[in-house]
């Protein structure tokens, strides 16, 4: 009689990536690093949890806040 039990593979579950809905991430845009500041967001990415991408969007939006607040743009 051949053993049917399911074999499960005994590796830990990956984390699953958020996925952002299509209409709202149309924009694809490649940025150069240099080592350090490379570096610097593998540390704030491991020690925050959050992936690169929602650490730079993140940075970003301040930026644009903070240009808003300073009324440099209209």
């Amino acid at each position: 009689m051949p053993n049917n039990k399911r074999q499960f593979n005994k590796e830990p579950d990956k984390k699953q990536k958020k996925k952002h809905s299509d209409s709202s991430q149309k924009n694809l845009v490649s940025l150069r690093l240099s080592d350090d500041e490379r570096q610097s967001l593998e540390r704030i990415a491991k020690s925050s949890s959050k992936s690169y991408p929602e650490i730079l969007r993140e940075a970003i939006a301040q930026w644009i806040a903070k240009r808003r607040r300073l009324c440099l743009d209209s």
